[in-house]
């Protein structure tokens, strides 16, 4: 549009110029040279007016501009020192606000500490009356989803003598179940190997089951099951005290498979109930590894991949760090049938998520002394508080297992722990005989492992039996 008028100017100008020469040559006789000059003449002072008229027309224009963003400035000075204002105002009502969350939250959890130690005395002294009055000791069973009848009835069967009332089946805390004196004392490895062997013949290698429960609601999520040795005496003991025995006497294949077995009864019977909840079986090292057990393991597990999504197979940390080429094929072979795998007893923070996520596996179980132990996590590669979310990200939950108070149970929901296990919870409890029943395989025959009948017969020879 201004080129429009600019062009429109110029031209009204050429034609005043042309009228005045025009006008001095035809009307005033005017010689054409000074006809032409002042035409000339005027045309150059109607373009300068021109000019300047633009000139002091833009200026105006400009110094409004200039005036409006001044003002406009000065807004927005304004407006920005009263929005300093008001952050300044909310940031000193949100300090008092916190200042006044943490005074009313340090009395309830100083109250909540009290608490966990007035329980704590309480099942103590509720433990000391049991042990008084020679009923067997345990702490309650969780009351959320525990399908009551994997614990044991208040009678013993009658297979298993009654033990002596001072010979306690279980150990009374988490550490005595981990650490605890070994029950063969006195006695050469080798004494100790037949009566393991026998044990295993006899089918006196028992299983038991231990909650892993959702924190901090504590719901029952999994269960772990774990083996115990009844020996003809009836007296209990517990994995930590036989495995390296049965270990290096070759024995673990075939405790493995007959475990493994109950594991999947278990499996069936729980997802009758529930297909929420799920079984953490243990498995040797050495099961991977025996080319005859493990034939048997693989072909009864792919029989039973419908399964995979409740049983998961857990091996310990030494364990994992020990394995070579076979064991991660043996564990390929699984996970190809779908089977996840899970990782306990583990002594320091030194783990590789991505590559435990590569190799399937799903969970991951550390202590609570661990977790909250500062000095040893500082040694470590990863912070305790930064172990559930890295864990998470490769698709891996991280379990907090040995956990026997409740102020550790606060202290691990400040990391973001999801799952808890120990003797807080539940103690582990031998399987109901009827939830296994007909389940158990035979004695392997003396005739050596070639005589020993798969799995998949036991899974046959107990359906036709039930």
């Amino acid at each position: 549009m201004l080129r429009l008028s600019a062009i429109f100017i110029s031209i009204c100008m050429v034609l005043i110029a042309g009228s005045l020469g025009a006008l001095l040559y035809f009307g005033l006789k005017v010689d054409p040279r000074t006809a032409t000059i002042v035409a000339l003449a005027a045309l150059v002072a109607m373009a300068i007016y021109n000019m300047v008229d633009n000139r002091l027309r833009d200026r105006a224009v400009l110094g409004d501009q200039i005036a409006d963003l001044s003002r406009g400035t000065a807004d927005l000075s304004r407006q920005m020192a009263e929005m300093s204002r008001r952050i300044a105002a909310v940031e000193s009502r949100v300090e008092q606000t916190v200042s006044r969350a943490r005074g009313a939250v340090d009395p309830i959890a100083a109250e909540i500490g009290e608490l966990g130690g007035l329980m704590r005395q309480l099942a103590e002294t509720v433990a000391a009356h049991e042990t008084m009055l020679g009923a067997p000791t345990g702490m309650p069973q969780p009351a959320a989803s525990s399908p009551s009848s994997y614990y044991p009835a208040e009678e013993a069967a009658p297979s298993r003598p009654e033990p002596e009332p001072e010979q306690a089946p279980l150990a009374l805390s988490e550490t005595d179940a981990v650490s605890g004196a070994s029950r063969f004392k006195g006695m050469s490895r080798e004494q100790i190997s037949a009566m393991i062997a026998q044990a295993a013949d006899a089918n006196r290698i028992d299983l038991y089951l231990q909650p892993v429960v959702t924190l901090p609601q504590r719901k029952v999520r999994f269960y772990e099951a774990l083996s115990r040795l009844r020996t003809e005496d009836g007296e209990i003991v517990p994995a930590v005290d036989f495995v390296d025995i049965a270990e290096s006497a070759g024995l673990m294949p075939k405790i493995d498979n007959m475990l493994v077995f109950r594991c999947v009864q278990v499996v069936r019977r729980l997802q009758l109930k529930s297909r929420d909840v799920g079984l953490f079986c243990n498995v040797n090292a050495t099961t991977l590894t025996d080319g005859f057990y493990f034939k048997q393991f693989l072909e009864f597990m792919e029989a039973n991949k419908a399964l995979a999504g409740s049983l998961t197979f857990e091996f310990t940390q030494a364990a994992y760090r020990s394995f070579g080429p076979i064991e991660f094929e043996s564990l390929a072979a699984l996970a190809d049938s779908g089977f996840r795998f899970s990782m306990d007893h583990v002594t320091d923070l030194r783990i590789e998520p991505k590559e435990l996520a590569d190799r399937s596996f799903r969970f991951v179980k550390v202590p609570a002394s661990l977790l909250l132990n500062r000095v040893a996590a500082a040694q470590s590669d990863i912070h305790a508080e930064d172990l559930a979310d890295l864990l998470a990200r490769n698709g891996i939950d991280l379990i907090g297992e040995r956990i026997e108070s409740e102020s550790t149970v606060v202290d691990l929901l400040d990391y973001d722990v999801r799952f808890g296990q120990g003797f807080l919870f539940s103690p582990p409890r031998p399987v109901r005989a009827e939830a296994l029943q007909g389940a158990a395989p035979p004695p392997a025959s003396p005739a050596g492992p070639a005589a020993t009948r798969t799995l998949s017969e036991y899974l046959a020879a107990s359906a036709s039996s039930g």
